[in-house]
């Protein structure tokens, strides 16, 4: 596939009227966590990708030389409405701990989730590793390896979910099934604490646990508490029966304010609520976040009024997406709305631990990594079937896929070329607008900031 033919200069003003439709009101109102945000951005051609969502389902669905408006191999009436993660790359994966108090390796961040269709997600992830390939100074060959290696594991998988394999023929990646880095992430995880995650943000102040103040925190004052505290009783409505056993575990102890400035995150308010816990002891607190939810870049290139008219609000929308597609889902997940927004609610998991590709560089690693997170992809898929408790997929996802690669003429070999082609073609053009982006953002043309 080769990269569309526009010079530098119409592709830059290309790019500013993307990022004006995706970033403008939040970057008006917050320009210095914009100059965060694109900084590292410009770090390297991942972190440009990473942050450029919106981007790359605009040239998906435009007529870019990179996909259409009218879908294309694979997608049918069912495969093109299933619940996707909308922003699945490579550093989008690591580790949780489930309702059921298991470690998991599997997807995370679902702030950009979806229904549309499920090539969208392979193709997004084949992207990232021929970007990543390139970093690691990898082969064109061997990233064409790595992308049929991913597309191979994701299409056994859900052949092996649509054929009634029983679970524990396809396990979720845990401290007894996971290997190598992602074994590696595990264990990371499990040697945390909840005691070190209160210690790095809290302190003991008569006799009680209290935010520390500075390290991001910022004070409220009386109004705002009020509002937040109010959005928080919002929440607990939002919450399944099961989560509220024990209701002394939502007593607040404090709040605090927080300015998101990461990739994801710019200019979005957050609050954070420090709460009892399912116990009276400290080391037992539990902090939550309230986080303005954003528009998810592929829902501008989803037409369907129907769908867009279930969701409440955006927040709604990424919890109801996350627990279609998340088995066994952060119980303390749930939503709520402040200042008419809609606001996401989870815990600041003491878990959490992102998988780290930064010393994975042995080519047969890497492949075995790529082809568990096919895997993860497969099973992440599936889970968004007609068990999920939503009206919006009411069929099997993992049958309706796998009919649709299994209809392949090739025998399934053009599913995986189909995903080589791409991830070549979109990691040249991820290169080429990185530089691009660069060059805009160093000669202070990114209007606002």
């Amino acid at each position: 596939m080769s990269v569309p033919q526009l010079n530098d200069e119409q592709r830059g003003d290309e790019i500013l009227a993307v990022f004006d439709t995706a970033f403008g009101e939040l970057l008006a109102a917050d320009p210095a966590a914009f100059r965060v945000k694109f900084r590292k951005m410009a770090a390297s051609a991942f972190a440009f990708y990473r942050g450029t969502a919106c981007l790359f389902y605009h040239d998906l669905t435009a007529n870019t030389g990179f996909g259409s408006k009218r879908g294309g191999p694979y997608l049918d009436e069912r495969t093109s409405r299933v619940w996707i993660h909308g922003d699945l790359h490579a550093e989008n994966f690591g580790t949780y701990m489930d309702a059921n108090g298991r470690l998991i390796f599997n997807v995370n961040d679902f702030d950009e989730a979806y229904v549309g269709p499920f090539t969208w997600d392979l193709k997004r992830f084949a992207a990232s590793i021929a970007l990543i390939g390139y970093a690691k100074a990898l082969g064109d060959e061997q990233i064409s390896e790595l992308v049929r290696i991913y597309a191979g594991a994701y299409r056994e998988r859900v052949h092996a979910l649509a054929t009634g394999a029983k679970s524990d023929e396809v396990p979720p990646f845990t401290l007894d099934t996971a290997q190598g880095p992602l074994l590696d992430a595990l264990r990371d995880a499990r040697a945390l604490t909840r005691f070190g995650l209160l210690d790095s943000m809290t302190e003991i102040r008569d006799f009680e646990r209290r935010f520390a103040p500075g390290g991001g925190s910022i004070e409220l004052d009386a109004a705002t508490r009020y509002k937040v505290l109010a959005a928080f009783d919002g929440y607990l409505e939002t919450l399944p029966d099961a989560s509220l056993d024990r209701p002394d575990s939502y007593r607040v102890k404090d709040v605090v304010g927080r300015r998101g400035i990461g990739i994801g995150s710019a200019g979005l308010p957050s609050y954070n609520i420090l709460l009892e816990g399912h116990t009276d002891a400290l080391e037992n607190d539990v902090v939550i976040y309230i986080k303005q939810a954003q528009t998810p870049a592929v829902s501008r290139h989803i037409t369907d009024q129907a769908l867009r008219d279930y969701f409440q609000h955006e927040g709604h929308r990424t919890v109801i997406s996350q627990r279609a597609l998340q088995a066994n889902a952060d119980p303390w997940l749930g939503w709520t709305e402040l200042d008419g927004a809609g606001q996401l609610v989870a815990e600041v998991s003491p878990y959490a631990v992102d998988l780290d590709w930064s010393d994975i560089d042995d080519p047969e690693e890497i492949a075995a990594v790529v082809a568990d997170l096919g895997r993860a992809t497969a099973t992440m898929h599936a889970a968004a079937d007609d068990t999920s408790g939503e009206s919006l997929v009411p069929f099997s996802t993992e049958r309706a896929i796998d009919a649709a690669i299994a209809a392949d003429a090739d025998g399934g070999a053009g599913f995986a070329e189909l995903l080589v082609d791409f991830a070549h073609g979109y990691g040249a053009r991820a290169r080429a607008d990185h530089q691009i982006f660069v060059d805009l953002f160093r000669n202070g043309r990114i209007p606002g900031l």
